[in-house]
């Protein structure tokens, strides 16, 4: 079992920056893959990024790449999200997710689940 914890979220001009954390609980965090999602208002629950156990190998949504970098410090049980030059279309609760084994863009295949931070990019 993992309980996830996400912090860091508020509110932020656009071009801004801002860092997301996501505090896991138990003993296997570097046994999963680590992703964060986001849901804007009236919208569906979309992939942003993923970081593999070791991290090692990441990968991004086309619309926060190069913008977002995604990382974990296993020793910690945390992992990162760095958002750099924010857009108002950024504006979401942002969830971190964690699951086993492959890797997924898919929010259905994760097990765990935050309870997510609100972002606001104003203009």
């Amino acid at each position: 079992q993992v309980q996830l914890v996400e912090s860091g979220g508020g509110l932020v001009q656009a071009g801004g920056s801002l860092t997301l954390s996501c505090a896991a609980s138990g003993r296997t965090f570097s046994e999963y893959i680590m992703s964060w999602f986001r849901q804007a208002p009236g919208k569906e629950r979309e992939f942003v990024a993923a970081i593999t156990w070791n991290g090692l190998s990441t990968h991004y949504a086309d619309s926060v790449k190069g913008r977002f970098t995604i990382s974990r410090v296993n020793a910690k049980n945390t992992v990162y999200l760095l958002m750099n030059n924010l857009k108002p279309e950024d504006t979401a609760v942002y969830y971190c997710a964690a699951k086993r084994s492959v890797g997924s863009t898919l929010s259905g295949e994760y097990v765990y689940w935050g309870q997510g931070t609100q972002v606001t990019v104003s203009l």
